[in-house]
């Protein structure tokens, strides 16, 4: 009866929602985008070009690691228990991590799965790989390195005792805090402690060099304007090789940065990034305001990298930190030390003085008042030299949990747009608005933007195939960053995505300055390549899809028109930007942040503004058609006036809160023409109607009005006969010229409930929802099933409405999912999507009438066996001739591995196959021998045997030149037993001769 009831009451004479039942509303989790928690940790893979990023556990998500390849290629890996990411390093074919519950856990990328996962016998202070090892060795809190085989998947009896300890038995406690293999000699490994360093020789078994710090009475130090009177000895924090594997650096707590030579074990310089000396007393420091002599007054000191250009010998330090605490930031700075002297030719003053003497120091510039946690150097080719060969940028984790990407050396910005994964842009800076355009898959195909960029350093990986193009009209992210840029990115339909590329906004260049850009509001038309864009300042700003006829020139940004006006601010445009989103036209109106915007196909845009006033624009002009305040044709809520003081007459606040464009006949009319619909934030519902003029533009007029029960959050307008849209589209308005008549009815969502009527002031249908609130809304088509109204509801729920009769049909929980308290900044596509915030950097993309499918796991393929890892630097050759022993990883695995070192599981498989190949032949030649009996029963005498004779014939030929060839390999084999003796008396008497004159 009551369905009866209310379509009558609506106008509609039919059920549009018979096609749907309850058992079709199920949830289905296509996508979850963005990162799910705070980063950690970053590390890079130059060779298979692929980045993975690990994030901590917090109140938002548990620890995880992304794994990021060319385009949308993308893996997420989970640690075994909830965890945060502490260390993570690329090595080979695999990833291996470090969680904070001291867990060591290692992914393979061929399979994407997790292969192992151990706890080591104590706390875990660091890690060290190298590409061409198989072993992960563990630095624990009690000193001591233990190794685990990454191949054999089990623990070494290899073990290095606390190295430190040795030296100082009364030291307590010494954890292994840095470690770092010789660039150019894998068997010697760099350890730090608090108290040194030491550098150990595997092949030896024992600590060559130590090399403490001391900063003598009457010395600066690192932290100090003046000298003390005491000795002190600053704590270790990192160790790093020079690229040459001849030079040592520690760097210490007190900013110090100590060089040191590991052949002799002198120290070179002790010197900061401004000051050089700082351990010598006497030496005065070049700070401005040293007189002070204040402790601490510089940034610690997070990272230090040793890099190398394309020459190796040619090299810098990157040190994040280390900067004055009076100095704006804590970013960046790269000392660049230029061509490292011979070591064999030079004198210790030349080598002292090369790291006196900075070439040139460049600073990368952060965004201000931002501390620099991390860095991961991203190098062209070589994953070896700590990951500093050849970098070709630099991407920095801030204590904010943001990501910069930075050129290097120069230190420019790189933008992530078509560089990384759309996802990892969420953190790039954060996002701040998001919006979901729904486009026709033709439109969008043609929006690829053409933007001056730099080589791309992410190409690793595969995309997994996907179903191809299961909706015609394509969900368009639209996501709005804290520095002003907007990006725009297909999220897909769980289809193939045909279209991948980014398109990036300039917000900050339009509008003319670089703070104060918050977007509050976005709605995009694909159709006509349009986007508005409304900012918390009170500006629009409206660009449109084009060509840059001004590529490479930068003209300045101009003055505004004023308030009330449209600026033009086509000159705003990115000079590296050839085709794209170009500023066409501002409106500055100072009433307010902008509070509804919604940009129509058929040129027309309308704004609301928090203090009231609405605004109608027509872009043919652009000009603007209407501008009114919500007052001068809106009664007062009645039920204001019961709120309302008696000692004050002033109206309450109200200001727009939804907008909708429409083509349908008005109450009362006979013809149908383009309206406007507006909802307000107390409840009153506007109708404008928009015709042409005698000069060929366009008029809006105010119709009427209406008052709903609450704040009005989703307007849809509907065509009765065929439930479908009845939006302003370029065909509906141009069948308005040969008497189209659209019998629609608009359904209004509000927080407290809904109502469908005929506008402008027709009473219609209405419902209440009972115990809880609407917070989005809108009217969605099932394919082959009929229209229903679906919302998202502050109990945790969705549920879907038959219209007209606004019955429930379906009910799902939602808020194991979504983010309840940003539930009201959720959205709901026409086509049934939700995107809604899981996170304060993660969405999520759903579906309502779905199967109740789950997230699944991705189908990329991340590892290409068919890149050869490249070969480890060795040592030179004056080092072998001086009687330098060469060491390699293949020594290396007896050395760590032991001669008891059980096969890996690939050399099982493969024997295993061999076994059951060689039964399989051997089953095979069985029969074949049995078939052949048979047949030389069958055949006659005569040609048996001539057929016997051939075969052995045959086989005494094979038999003679395999003992020819045995003959062969047995001269070679003595030849190179020969030389291989040779070679060992050679060695024997170097190395004795090397021990006598200390080389």
């Amino acid at each position: 009866m009551a369905q009866f009831l209310r379509g009558k009451q609506a106008g509609i004479q039919k059920d549009l929602s018979e096609g749907l039942s309850p058992d079709l509303f199920l949830l289905d989790e296509f996508a979850r985008c963005g990162i799910n928690s705070q980063i950690s940790v970053v590390a890079y893979d130059p060779v298979q070009s692929l980045l993975a990023v690990g994030t901590s556990d917090t109140q938002f998500g548990s620890g995880q690691i992304y794994v990021f390849g060319q385009r949308r290629v993308l893996v997420v890996f989970n640690f075994p228990r909830k965890a945060s990411a502490r260390f993570l390093q690329f090595c080979g074919d695999k990833l291996v991590s470090v969680d904070s519950r001291n867990e060591i856990s290692i992914f393979s990328l061929e399979t994407k799965s997790v292969l192992v996962s151990y706890a080591p016998p104590g706390h875990v202070t660091a890690l060290l790989t190298d590409p061409s090892l198989d072993y992960a060795f563990i630095g624990l809190q009690n000193g001591d390195i233990i190794a685990y085989d990454m191949d054999r998947e089990s623990l070494t009896p290899f073990r290095v005792p606390n190295l430190w300890a040795e030296r100082n038995s009364r030291t307590r406690l010494t954890p292994v805090i840095s470690m770092a293999f010789s660039p150019r000699d894998i068997g010697k490994i760099l350890v730090g402690y608090p108290e040194g360093a030491v550098v150990f020789s595997f092949k030896q078994n024992l600590a060559q060099k130590y090399f403490e710090y001391e900063v003598p009475s009457g010395a600066l130090g690192g932290d100090s304007g003046i000298p003390f009177n005491d000795v002190r000895k600053p704590k270790v924090t990192q160790v790093l090789w020079h690229p040459n594997g001849i030079f040592v650096l520690t760097v210490h707590d007190d900013t110090s940065l100590v060089l040191w030579d590991s052949k002799d074990g002198r120290k070179l310089m002790a010197r900061t990034i401004q000051d050089i000396n700082v351990d010598q007393p006497g030496a005065v420091s070049g700070r401005p305001g040293s007189a002070g002599g204040l402790l601490e007054t510089k940034h610690p000191i997070t990272k230090v990298a040793w890099c190398a250009k394309q020459n190796a010998d040619n090299t810098g330090l990157l040190v994040a930190g280390g900067g004055l605490k009076d100095e704006p930031g804590n970013g960046l700075t790269f000392l660049d030390f230029g061509t490292t002297p011979n070591y064999q030719t030079s004198s210790w003053q030349i080598l002292s003085n090369y790291f006196d003497t900075v070439k040139t120091t460049t600073s990368l510039a952060v965004p201000p008042g931002a501390q620099v946690v991390d860095f991961c150097l991203l190098p062209r080719s070589s994953p070896y030299y700590a990951g500093a060969h050849d970098p070709i940028a630099v991407m920095v984790l801030l204590s904010s949990g943001e990501l910069v990407t930075l050129s290097f050396p120069s230190g420019h910005p790189i933008t992530p747009t078509n560089m990384l994964h759309p996802y990892l842009s969420f953190v790039q800076p954060f996002v701040t608005k998001i919006s979901m355009a729904p486009i026709d898959r033709s439109a969008w195909l043609g929006l690829k933007e053409r933007r001056q960029q730099g080589p791309r350093f992410l190409v690793g990986g595969a995309e997994g195939k996907k179903t191809l193009k299961r909706f015609e009209r394509r969900n368009i992210i639209i996501a709005a960053h804290a520095d002003g840029t907007i990006r725009l990115w297909d999220a897909g339909n769980d289809d193939e995505i045909e279209n991948g590329e980014v398109i990036q906004v300039d917000l900050s260049r339009a509008v003319g300055r670089v703070s104060n850009v918050e977007v509050t509001q976005m709605s995009m038309v694909g159709l006509t390549g349009e986007l508005s864009v409304g900012l918390r300042s009170g500006e629009v700003v409206i660009f449109r899809w084009g060509n840059n006829a001004n590529v490479g020139s930068d003209a300045p940004a101009g003055p505004n028109s004023g308030p009330g006006a449209l600026t033009n601010i086509k000159h705003r445009t990115d000079p590296g930007l050839k085709q794209g989103l170009l500023p066409l036209t501002m409106l500055e109106m100072e009433k307010g942040p902008v509070t509804a915007l919604k940009h129509s196909e058929v040129g027309f845009v309308a704004v609301g503004f928090e203090g009231g006033s609405f605004v109608i624009i027509d872009l043919r002009g652009p000009a603007i058609i209407y501008t009114a305040h919500l007052s001068d044709f809106l009664k007062q809520n009645k039920r204001a006036s019961f709120r309302k003081s008696r000692a004050s007459d002033e109206a309450p606040a109200e200001w727009p809160t939804s907008i909708e464009f429409g083509v349908m006949t008005l109450e009362g009319e006979e013809y149908s023409s383009i309206c406007c619909f507006v909802g307000t934030s107390r409840g009153n519902f506007a109708t404008f109607k928009i015709l042409p003029a005698s000069n060929g533009t366009y008029s809006a007029s105010f119709v009427g009005a209406t008052s709903l029960d609450d704040k009005v959050i989703s307007i849809s307008p509907l065509d009765v006969e065929t439930g479908s849209p009845a939006l302003a589209s370029p065909n509906a308005v141009g069948g308005l010229r040969n008497g189209l008549k659209v019998n629609g009815v608009v359904v209004a969502v509000t927080v407290s409930g809904c109502r469908i009527f005929k506008p402008a002031t027709a009473k219609g249908a209405h419902k209440t929802w009972d115990n809880y609130l609407c917070d989005s809304a809108a009217v969605v088509k099932t394919e082959g099933r009929g229209y229903s109204l679906v919302g998202l509801f502050g109990d945790g729920n969705a549920r879907a409405f038959s219209i007209p009769s606004l019955k429930e049909i379906g009910c799902s929980k939602i808020d194991h999912i979504v983010d309840m308290r940003r539930i009201s900044e959720s959205l709901v596509a026409p086509s049934g999507d939700i995107l809604t915030w899981v996170g304060p950097s993660e969405v999520e993309v759903l579906s309502v009438w779905g199967f109740g499918v789950t997230l699944q796991p991705s189908d990329d393929k991340l590892y290409n066996d068919q890149l050869p890892m490249p070969p480890r630097p060795t040592i030179s050759n004056m080092q072998w001739i001086s009687g330098t022993q060469y060491i390699s990883p293949a020594d290396m695995d007896i050395l760590i591995g032991g001669p008891d070192r059980p096969p890996s599981k690939k050399m099982l498989e493969q024997m295993k196959l061999d076994e059951q190949e060689r039964q399989q032949l051997t089953r095979n030649s069985r029969s074949s021998t049995g078939h052949s009996s048979q047949q030389g029963s069958e055949e006659g005498y005569m040609a048996y045997m001539q057929r016997q004779m051939q075969e052995r014939t045959e086989r005494l030929g094979i038999m003679g030149d395999t003992m020819d060839r045995l003959e062969e390999n047995s001269s070679n084999w003595a030849d190179d037993v020969s030389k291989f003796v040779s070679k060992q008396k050679k060695k024997a008497v170097l190395g004795v001769l090397g021990s006598k004159f200390g080389l």
